[in-house]
C-alpha cells in the first residue's frame, strides 16, 4: 500500500489504482455503517410487527440530529488533526484529541437531557400516532441514554482515521455491525425485550468497539494519546473544530428536516404503514448512497493532491473514473429497484401490504437513480478541490432549493404520491445544476492551463 505511506505516490501512480486502494476501506467501511441501521430494521419488522417498523421510522430524524452533533465534533476534529500532523504540529494534535473527548462528553448530555424531557411532544411533531408513539419513545429512550457512548465512539473513530489509521477504523466500524447483529436476535427473541432489545444490542455494540478505541488512545507509544493536560477546552480549537465541521452538520440538519416534513406528508395522507413503508425505502436507498460516498472518500485525497500540484489532467481523470463507477453502482439500485422491488423490501417485514407500499415507493424514488451518482461526485469534488461553497451550494440544492417546495406543494395536488415523486424530482433537477456547474469549472480550467 504505497500509496497510503508515501503522499506523492498521489502525483505519480495510476489513477485506477489510487481509487482503488483509498475507497475500498472507505467504501467497506461505509457500507458496514448502513448495515448497523438496516439489521435493526429487519430483527424490529419480523419480531416486533409492522407498527414497530413505522415506529423506529419516527426516530430517523432524531438519530440524523444526533449524527449531526457528532459530525460537528468528529468531521471538524479529525481534519484539524490532519492539517496539525501534515504541519509536524504534535503538541497542538494532542490537545485536539483531548479537546474532542471532552465537547463529545458535553455535547452528548445536553443532548440527552433536552431530547428526553420533550420526548413525545418531539416524535409527535416527527409524524407519530397512538397506534406508532410507544415504539418509538421505547426505542429512543435507550438510544439517548447511550447517546455520549455514541457521541464518543464516533469521534474517536475519526480521529483514529485521520491520524493514519484507517484499517483501524474500519475494523471498530464493522465490529459495531458484527456485535450488534449478533445481539439483536437474542436481546429481541431471547430476552424478549421487544424494541427496546435492538437499541440495547445497539449501544452494547458501540460501548465494545469504545473500550477498544480507548485502549488504543491510551497506548503511549502512538504519536496520538490520552494524557495529562490536554483535555482543558482550548478556544481555537473549538471554534476551529466547529468552524469545519459546521458543512456536515448543516447538512444532516437539512436532512433530518426533509425526513420530518416527508414523514408528516406521509401520515396524513398515506397513515402510519406509508411511515413504515418510507422507513423501509430508506434504509434500502441508503445502502447505495453510502457506497457512493465511499467511492468519494476514496477520490477526495487523490483529486486534492493534484489540484494543489495543478496536474489538471489528472483531477480530470479521477473524477471521469469516479463518476463512471458511481453511475455503475446507482445504475445497479436502479435495476434492483424497478425489477425486484418486492423481494428485497421482504427482507424487511412479511406483512403483504406493508410489501406492496414499500415497492411502490421504492420504484419511484429510484426512478433517475442512475444519474444521481454523477450529481453526488460533483458536489464533493468541489469539496476535494477546496471549493466548500460551491459543494455546500449542490448539497443544500438538492434538499433545500427542490425537496423543500416539492413536498410543501405536490402532496396538495397528487397526496402520498406527491410525497414520494418529490424526490425523483429534486434528483433530476439537481443533477442538471451539477452538470452546468462542472462544466463551468473545467471550462475555468482548460482557460488556466492554456
Amino acid at each position: 500500500m504505497a500509496g497510503q505511506k508515501n503522499p506523492t505516490a498521489l502525483g505519480t501512480e495510476s489513477i485506477g489504482k489510487l481509487l482503488m486502494q483509498y475507497a475500498v476501506p472507505a467504501i467497506i467501511a461505509m457500507t458496514a455503517a448502513s448495515l448497523y441501521n438496516m439489521v435493526d430494521s429487519i430483527f424490529i419488522g419480523h419480531g416486533v410487527g409492522t407498527m414497530a417498523i413505522s415506529g423506529l421510522a419516527l426516530t430517523f430524524p432524531l438519530m440524523n440530529l444526533a449524527a449531526a452533533f457528532g459530525s460537528l465534533v468528529g468531521v471538524g476534529a479529525s481534519t484539524l488533526i490532519s492539517v496539525k500532523l501534515g504541519q509536524k504540529d504534535y503538541d497542538t494534535a494532542q490537545r485536539v484529541l483531548g479537546n474532542v473527548f471532552v465537547l463529545n462528553i458535553l455535547l452528548g448530555v445536553v443532548f440527552t437531557v433536552v431530547v428526553m424531557i420533550f420526548l413525545d411532544p418531539i416524535l409527535y411533531f416527527f409524524g407519530g400516532s397512538e397506534q406508532t408513539i410507544g415504539y418509538a419513545r421505547d426505542y429512543m429512550q435507550i438510544i439517548l441514554l447511550g447517546n455520549v457512548i455514541t457521541h464518543l465512539y464516533l469521534g474517536l473513530n475519526a480521529v483514529l482515521r485521520s491520524s493514519g489509521h484507517p484499517q483501524k477504523a474500519m475494523y471498530a466500524t464493522i465490529a459495531t455491525v458484527v456485535i450488534n447483529t449478533i445481539l439483536d436476535p437474542v436481546f429481541i427473541y431471547g430476552f424478549g425485550w421487544g424494541i427496546r432489545g435492538a437499541a440495547i444490542a445497539t449501544i452494547v455494540a458501540q460501548l465494545l468497539s469504545l473500550i477498544w478505541l480507548f485502549k488504543l488512545f491510551t497506548n503511549r507509544e502512538e504519536l496520538l494519546h490520552f494524557h495529562r493536560g490536554i483535555f482543558k477546552l482550548r478556544r481555537k480549537i473549538v471554534f476551529d473544530s466547529l468552524a469545519i465541521g459546521l458543512s456536515p452538520f448543516l447538512m444532516n440538519l437539512a436532512a433530518c428536516f426533509i425526513v420530518i416534513l416527508i414523514n408528516q406528508g406521509l401520515k396524513k395522507h398515506g397513515g402510519d404503514l406509508a411511515i413504515g413503508a418510507f422507513g423501509i425505502v430508506n434504509r434500502l436507498v441508503f445502502i447505495i448512497v453510502m457506497i457512493v460516498m465511499g467511492l468519494n472518500q476514496g477520490m477526495q485525497p487523490i483529486a486534492g493532491y493534484n489540484f494543489g500540484a495543478q496536474q489538471y489532467g489528472r483531477v480530470n481523470k479521477v473524477l471521469k473514473l469516479t463518476i463512471l463507477y458511481a453511475t455503475i453502482v446507482t445504475t445497479f439500485g436502479f435495476l434492483v429497484g424497478v425489477l425486484v422491488p418486492d423481494l428485497v423490501v421482504s427482507v424487511f417485514t412479511s406483512d403483504a401490504e406493508l410489501v406492496e407500499l414499500s415497492a411502490k415507493g421504492l420504484r419511484i424514488v429510484v426512478m433517475f437513480f442512475p444519474i444521481i451518482g454523477f450529481q453526488m461526485v460533483t458536489s464533493n469534488f468541489f469539496q476535494s478541490i477546496g471549493m466548500a461553497g460551491k459543494a455546500i451550494f449542490l448539497s443544500l440544492t438538492r434538499q433545500m432549493l427542490i425537496l423543500l417546495p416539492c413536498l410543501l406543494i405536490l402532496p396538495h395536488f397528487f397526496g402520498v404520491a406527491g410525497v414520494w415523486y418529490s424526490m425523483p424530482i429534486s434528483d433530476i433537477l439537481a443533477s442538471l445544476i451539477a452538470l452546468v456547474m462542472l462544466v463551468m469549472q473545467f471550462r475555468k480550467f482548460k482557460a488556466a492551463a492554456h
